[in-house]
C-alpha cells in the first residue's frame, strides 16, 4: 500500500494482481470526484486538470489502484483539454472496450488492474504509435 493512500488498501505501485471490488466498496474508498469518473464512466471538465499542462518528468499511475499507466515522456500537448499520451507503459497497463455512448463510436480505456474508466483512445496522435490516449486527470496520480 502506498502511504499517501492509507484509506485505500488495494492502492500499490508494485502489486499487479487484479483488483475486483464492487462499486459499493469503491464508493467507501475513493473520493467522490474520482469515483464518478472511474466507476460511473464520468468525464471531468476539459482543462480542469493540473496534469493537462504539466511538463514534470515521472510516471502517471491509476489514482484508483496505483497501477503504472504512462511515462511522462509519452505525454504530449494535444489541445483536447485532457492529459494526452501516445503510449502506455505496457500492454497490460490498459484494457479497451467499444464505447457507443453519446452517439459516438469510440474506444474506452480502462485500468488493466482495477478496470476503472480512464478515458478514450483515438488514432489521431503523434508518432511513433499514432495514438492519442485522452485521459481524465482526476483518475491519475503522478510521481516524479
Amino acid at each position: 500500500m502506498d502511504p499517501k493512500n492509507e484509506k485505500n488498501p488495494v492502492y500499490s505501485h508494485t502489486d499487479s494482481s487484479p483488483v475486483d471490488l464492487d462499486n459499493e466498496q469503491w464508493k467507501q474508498l475513493l473520493p467522490k470526484n474520482v469515483y464518478e469518473v472511474a466507476r460511473n464512466k464520468g468525464t471531468e471538465r476539459p482543462w480542469s486538470s493540473p496534469f493537462e499542462e504539466s511538463k514534470e518528468i515521472g510516471t502517471y499511475y491509476c489514482a484508483v489502484c496505483g497501477n503504472p499507466l504512462f511515462r511522462s515522456d509519452t505525454k504530449f500537448e494535444s489541445g483536447c483539454g485532457w492529459p494526452s499520451f501516445f503510449e502506455p507503459i505496457s500492454k497490460g497497463s490498459l484494457l479497451y472496450a467499444a464505447d457507443h455512448s453519446h452517439g459516438m463510436d469510440r474506444t474506452e480505456v480502462m485500468c488493466g488492474r482495477c478496470k476503472s474508466h480512464l478515458g478514450h483512445v483515438f488514432d489521431d496522435g503523434p508518432g511513433p504509435t499514432g495514438l492519442r490516449f485522452c485521459i481524465n486527470g482526476v483518475v491519475l496520480d503522478f510521481e516524479k
